[in-house]
């Protein structure tokens, strides 16, 4: 579906994209990780048409610098910054509904399931609004269409567990009717979203391996934490992940998805001298937790 042969490109006579090749297929979905600075972005850039560049790409047959309206209605895109647009909300999902050949209702409803308020911030310019809503509204855009190719810039970094959550679900539905290419600076944060793993540094390859494929994005994780001592801060980060404290504080239960699983570890381990206890469990559900010693 997408072919690169020898994809190279210049800036003030630096290489930042050197000699890049791959071939991805249906179904694949696809970490693109490295540093900053590795030539992530400018691959993106490319793939969507907007630089020039040497040697070929191919997406569906079709070259992105000279079918972009052709290539362009197959892909959907989610961007690390938002563009600071000025235009209301209402508007912006009216213009991209008819640029991409969808209705407004079909983005809306997306916008509405990843928890955004959408009448109350639809008169709203687009660069009024927090980080977390921007990035649910451009999901919801690049989610809204039919487009069999995704690709996402640290498409979750600015929401919060419960829209994640119900983003993962989305992944999950069109996972095998699509390609999927999702930057990040961390594996971690998106290992288990991924059966394959391209990694970058100085504008080449230099890691391109297939992963597992058997994690569940829709699947829920059970989880209790049982502290030594009561502290503030580790209360307010997991109020934030919805969990609910028990004996007095000592006690947080809740469920973490699946593809979360990671992130959330990541979260606790800056607390970890506080933990006396951690189990967490797949779809099942147990009250017991051992005390704190």
């Amino acid at each position: 579906m997408i072919l690169l042969e020898d994809v190279s490109k210049v800036f003030q006579r630096h290489l930042v994209l050197d000699k890049v090749s791959l071939s991805i297929g249906q179904g694949e979905r696809i970490a693109l990780v490295g540093s900053n600075g590795a030539g992530k972005t400018t691959l993106i850039r490319c793939l969507l048409g907007e630089y020039t560049h040497e040697g070929k790409i191919d997406i569906g047959g079709g070259c992105p610098r000279l079918d972009r309206y052709g290539v362009l209605s197959r892909i959907g895109f989610v961007p690390q910054i938002p563009p600071p647009l000025k235009m209301p909300v209402a508007e912006l999902v009216s213009f991209a509904a008819s640029l991409c050949g969808t209705s407004s209702r079909r983005i809306v409803d997306i916008v509405k399931e990843l928890g955004l308020d959408f009448a109350r911030v639809k008169r709203l310019p687009f660069v009024k609004l927090s980080g977390g809503m921007k990035q649910k509204l451009l999901i919801g855009i690049a989610f809204g269409r039919d487009a069999d190719i995704l690709i996402m810039d640290e498409p979750a970094a600015n929401l919060d567990p419960e829209a994640r959550r119900i983003f993962f679900r989305q992944l999950a539905e069109r996972k095998e009717r699509s390609v999927m290419l999702i930057t990040s600076h961390r594996l971690d944060e998106v290992a288990s979203l991924v059966n394959r793993v391209i990694e970058m540094d100085q504008g080449r390859v230099v890691l391109d391996d297939k992963v597992a494929d058997d994690v569940d994005m829709t699947s829920l994780w059970h989880c209790d934490v049982c502290l030594r001592r009561v502290e503030p801060a580790f209360s307010r980060v997991m109020t934030e992940w919805r969990f609910q404290s028990q004996d007095q504080g000592l006690v947080w239960k809740g469920e973490v998805s699946g593809p979360d699983r990671l992130r959330f570890l990541s979260v606790l381990t800056r607390y970890a001298g506080l933990i006396a206890s951690l189990r967490m469990q797949e779809n099942k559900e147990d009250d017991s937790c051992a005390p704190p010693s």
